[in-house]
């Protein structure tokens, strides 16, 4: 089988990585991967694709996408399309593989709202729509109104081969320049609105008075940082809060920390929380979208309200008091993601779709 993914994000965010390790697992599987990408982006370098096509991507309304992807679709002739980006590329590849009479699938990882209409304008060029997680299959079935029997459900991997509980501690200092005395607490995410850094900020002058040793590591970069940045500065909190943008070494590094937050006010499925897990990282998060298909509360993490501040301070003063606590749920986290959220088992799920689609059963 020779199928096309479409993935027009620039960066090697949550998105990207799953649309990597999909790849990786369909490539064992034997499928002939083509990874079409805007130039320039990251996962042009990291992906196991047997080819990869770089083209130019003007932003959400470039409306030339449509005529560049018919162009690749005819002189490729894959036996599917599967449409990973959204903005833009989720109708502009959908109509070009309608109009090249190429099936397609698009996989819905965001929970933001849709107009219902368009949405569903949008979304008849598929044979069938991938979301993410439990609340996102809601919002396509309930907000939107598409059919039960077009939507199917594949939740996010995380490879567990290269988020280990391995000795990232002393990495880890190493890249901060840190004393090996501190606790660490890490936030992963974009610096945007809605993953909550700002609610984190708004504790850390208290809590910081109360566990004197500690530090905070924000991981990503985004639209928000100078917000950010300016709010560490009025708070006082130099000294407690680095801010260390986008690493690539992030596998290595995260094993090191003691716990990792996500205060997200909204998420699809939160791959930062899987990888934390996989890491062995004791969890603490916002009981949004996706994130309840990850940890049930105090079995594999902690899960709080969004935009709480009283209820991720008592979050965190539990678990920074209580170092065997950290460890099971450490421990229970890395068995959850080993079990439930492989590459394996993702991936067969998705030859499963692709071979419905393929014989016509969707």
């Amino acid at each position: 089988m020779r199928v096309i993914h479409l993935e027009t994000g620039m960066h090697l965010y949550g998105g990207g990585e799953q649309v990597r390790c999909l790849i990786q697992g369909l490539s064992n599987r034997g499928v002939e991967n083509i990874l079409v990408c805007a130039k320039g982006s990251a996962i042009a370098q990291a992906t196991a694709a047997n080819d990869v096509v770089e083209i130019r991507s003007r932003g959400d309304l470039d409306f030339f996408l449509y005529h560049r992807l018919r162009v690749l679709l005819h002189s490729i002739s894959p036996d599917l399309l599967h449409v990973h980006s959204r903005r833009g590329a989720d109708w502009f590849g959908g109509c070009a593989a309608a109009k090249c009479n190429i099936p397609a699938v698009l996989t819905r990882r965001v929970d933001n709202l849709e107009a219902a209409f368009a949405a569903r304008v949008k979304y008849r060029s598929y044979r069938a729509v991938i979301a993410i997680s439990r609340a996102i299959e809601a919002l396509l079935v309930k907000g939107v109104g598409l059919s039960q029997s077009r939507v199917r459900r594949i939740e996010s991997a995380v490879d567990t081969e290269r988020f280990r509980p391995d000795e990232g501690r002393e990495r880890l200092l190493a890249a901060t320049g840190l004393p090996d005395d501190v606790d660490l607490i890490g936030v992963v995410a974009q610096l945007i609105p809605r993953k909550g850094h700002d609610v984190l900020l708004g504790i850390l002058p208290a809590l910081v008075d109360h566990y004197p040793r500690l530090r905070v590591l924000f991981f990503g970069q985004g639209s928000e940082a100078g917000k950010l940045q300016h709010r560490i500065r009025k708070l006082n909190l130099n000294k407690y809060v680095k801010m260390l943008g986008f690493r690539d070494d992030l596998p290595c590094l995260l094993s090191g920390l003691d716990l990792l937050v996500h205060p997200a006010r909204r998420e699809g499925m939160g791959v930062a929380v899987l990888q934390g897990m996989s890491a062995g990282v004791p969890v603490v998060a916002s009981n949004v979208g996706g994130i309840a298909d990850v940890i049930q509360d105090g079995t594999q993490g902690i899960l709080i309200e969004p935009d709480d501040p009283p209820a991720l301070i008592e979050a965190l003063k539990c678990l920074l008091d209580d170092p065997e606590l950290r460890n099971r749920l450490g421990n229970a986290g890395r068995s959850h993601v080993e079990e439930k959220f492989s590459i394996s088992r993702m991936t067969e799920s998705h030859l499963t779709i692709y071979g419905s689609v393929s014989e016509g059963r969707l």
